[in-house]
């Protein structure tokens, strides 16, 4: 679909057809070898080897959510990367965090990007978040083969309703079947661990600052008994990535901010190992 500059430097007609205003369907009519779920992968005997991201939490705030990730990548056993990067702005009022293959679900989350911006471009306006959520859900759905074959992305999605005025968080399955979570949700190997500590430390009125520090101790309590995912690393400064989403928008605190309210928690675990106790009535 190169320009065809000999031409008078014009767009190929593809560009010019009336169509709809999704970027994605576009691709699928006119280059269906972009996306990521139509690529033949080559015969390979057993499973395949790639990296792997895993713990992602949300919960809703008193005025807004949190979507917070883990900063490790695993490749079998091994650590493949201390650092990765798992959550990212959507647009100005949502955020997608991704657990599964990394490479697969980086670029899935790119072309969600593109997608809302193209429809933003093309109609003036920009999609609900129930609509952002079934856009997602089908992007999910085009990857199927990919996951049938090992290579499974599964994102958290949660942003700020602007019709509704609350934040609200949508969890997938790898068929793109999407669930809407109320309160709280966690994706990825760690989860299991991770909503056990949502579970005993949510409340609908934290503020936004408690809120971050109840992300990072269920991320902490993943980390603690699922060794694919990590948690503060102090001696190499690598904290969790935190978004904030409210009515004023996609916000992700600074990494100092991130940094001195993980190293209060990890101060509080040398004093409760497994973390602050909730009542038992």
């Amino acid at each position: 679909m190169t320009a065809n500059f000999r031409d008078g430097g014009r767009l190929p007609a593809a560009f010019l057809t009336p169509g709809s205003s999704s970027f994605l369907d576009f691709l699928s009519d006119h280059a269906p070898e972009q996306l990521p779920g139509h690529r033949p992968l080559p015969p390979v005997k057993g499973p395949v080897e790639a990296p792997h991201g895993t713990t992602i939490v949300a919960l809703i705030f008193d005025g807004g959510v949190v979507l917070a990730g883990d900063r490790r990548a695993t490749m079998g056993h091994m650590i493949a990367q201390r650092d990765i990067e798992k959550v990212f702005p959507a647009d100005e009022y949502s955020a997608v965090g991704i657990a599964g293959t990394a490479g697969l679900a980086v670029e899935l989350v790119k072309l969600f990007q593109l997608e809302l911006e193209h429809f933003e471009k093309v109609e003036g306006d920009t999609l609900s978040l129930e609509g952002k959520a079934n856009r997602l859900s089908a992007m999910i759905r085009g990857n199927l083969g990919m996951a049938m074959q090992g290579l499974a992305v599964i994102p958290l999605f949660a942003g700020w309703d602007v019709e509704r005025g609350r934040g609200r968080i949508f969890s997938y399955d790898v068929t793109g079947g999407r669930s809407e979570e109320h309160g709280f949700a966690a994706v990825g190997s760690g989860s299991i661990f991770a909503r056990g500590a949502l579970k005993k430390l949510h409340r609908e009125d934290l503020t936004e600052e408690r809120a971050a520090t109840v992300a990072i101790q269920a991320l902490y309590d993943a980390a603690d008994d699922d060794s694919a995912t990590g948690g503060p690393d102090l001696t190499r400064r690598i904290f969790p990535i935190i978004s904030v989403i409210t009515g004023d928008g996609h916000r992700r605190l600074p990494e100092a901010e991130v940094s001195e309210l993980a190293r209060a928690v990890l101060d509080g675990r040398l004093q409760l190992p497994n973390g602050p106790q909730a009542p038992v009535l």
